[in-house]
């Protein structure tokens, strides 16, 4: 006997999603603590924001913070490095360290029963580390292979030509994150010390701790451990301000690689920071209709159309004061002139609008794909981290995907107008000898070619 049809239910759309709210109090020493009680998440991840601006390392030594922040867990006075790294890993510890233009990030994931030993290490490495000769010496030598090592990708070389290109000369910004191998080879142990003794402190720092909370006692723990954190000698870091763009920066940059059978594609503009005063809302949007998927006008051309490509993605880039908007990824040699060509169109009549379509696409992924990005603690609390870091209110995220959801087409078009003015800075890594001559009448401005 069959049985009877059942209807198809019908597929409501999602309700509206919060960014998890966290429960906010201060240390004894002044740290402010955010923590998000995430039930099932056993794996807690803490994380420590120290704000630095990059602009404030000492002229000639930029990329000291960055090997700063990589020494952290090379030895204290308590612990030497093999002690140290033994601790982590009897606890289940993961520790990593790192910094951007606006701050050092320390981040940690623990399982819960095993937290403070987590916090007591961190506040160890924060406070009292001792930067012994031998493990300065070695990060130092590992960072300069490590930028050998990038001048051989294509990717990174052209994110180094972009940064050089798209800000004014003298801007911490024009230079890599983590030095260059005259300003890391200048490096001493005594500079170190010195920069971590007046950067790094616990003046204006945030603790963000995510994960299932059930039974720990949050305050007592981190009150016992980083509410002791004191550093006599710190000099809390002015707040960035946005890098200024360089007069020149709309041309044509070449970076000869000869024989090479792919040229890495790098466009970019300066762009806003999320606390812009237009609203950050569309342009997350944007980076997705532009060049967030194969359907994305993009790729549906230089991808799906023409076959140059495996993709060419576009993105906003936040720093915590300024941005920029960059469009990158690799064609075929021998297209080159072509791609960079239709690509340069693209963007430039991107001003003209977008449609209903591509709204409803855009504003549909990045609100429906929330609940994803930060379904772990890990990524809720790296998000709470860097709003923490700049400077921006705990329901940053919530208030967002709320505009994003009431986005307009007015909105969307005059956020990518305000950016893409025209003066595109364009890097392209290749074989110069085919790439220029492809390039001629295809490009306005200027064609510069650089060694690799």
């Amino acid at each position: 006997m069959s049985s009877p049809l059942v209807p198809r239910p019908e597929v409501a759309p999602p309700g509206p999603w919060a960014f998890p709210a966290p429960e906010e109090h201060v240390l004894s020493n002044g740290v402010r603590v955010l923590v998000h009680d995430l039930p099932g998440q056993y794996v807690l991840s803490l994380r420590v924001v120290v704000p630095i601006s990059l602009a404030a390392e000492p002229a000639g030594l930029e990329g000291i913070a960055s090997m700063t922040s990589r020494l952290l867990d090379e030895g204290t006075s308590r612990h030497e490095a093999e002690e140290f790294a033994e601790l982590m890993e009897r606890h289940g510890m993961v520790l990593g360290a790192g910094v951007s233009d606006g701050g050092l990030l320390v981040d940690v994931d623990v399982p819960q029963r095993h937290l403070a030993t987590a916090s007591a290490l961190v506040t160890e490495a924060l406070a009292d580390a001792v930067f012994p000769e031998a493990e300065v010496r070695r990060i130092l030598r590992n960072r300069l292979a490590e930028i050998e090592q990038e001048r051989a990708s294509s990717a990174h070389r052209a994110a180094r030509e972009v940064a050089r290109t798209l800000w004014a000369p003298g801007e911490r910004a024009a230079l890599p994150t983590g030095g260059t191998p005259e300003t890391i080879g200048a490096l001493t142990r005594e500079q170190v010390l010195a920069f971590h003794a007046s950067a790094v402190g616990p003046e204006g720092a945030t603790v963000v701790l995510a994960g299932d909370l059930g039974g720990v006692d949050v305050h007592g723990v981190l009150e016992s451990t980083l509410g002791g954190w004191h550093a006599p000698g710190h000099v809390p870091s002015p707040r960035p301000t946005a890098p200024r763009p360089a007069d020149d920066r709309a041309r044509v940059v070449v970076v000869d690689r000869p024989g090479s059978v792919q040229t890495e594609i790098a466009v970019a503009v300066p762009g806003p920071d999320r606390s812009t005063p237009h609203g950050w809302a569309p342009h997350p949007v944007l980076s997705f209709v532009l060049g967030g998927s194969p359907s994305a006008r993009i790729d549906a051309v230089l991808r799906e159309e023409k076959g140059y490509t495996y993709g060419i993605r576009s993105s906003f880039r936040p720093r915590v004061a300024g941005g920029s908007f960059v469009t990158s990824g690799s064609v075929r040699s021998e297209v080159t002139g072509d791609a960079v060509e239709i690509l340069l169109g693209i963007l430039d009549r991107a001003r003209d609008g977008f449609t209903d379509a591509e709204l409803r696409t855009g504003v549909d992924y990045v609100a429906k794909t929330a609940p994803g990005r930060y379904a772990t603690a890990d990524a809720v609390a790296d998000e709470s981290a860097a709003l923490a870091l700049e400077g921006l209110p705990t329901d940053f995220s919530t208030r967002t995907l709320r505009d994003v959801a009431a986005l307009d087409l007015d909105a969307l078009d005059a956020a990518y107008r305000r950016v893409a003015t025209g003066g595109w800075s364009v890097v392209l890594v290749g074989d110069a000898a085919r790439v220029v001559p492809d390039l001629e009448g295809r490009v306005a401005g200027p064609v510069t070619t650089v060694a690799v």
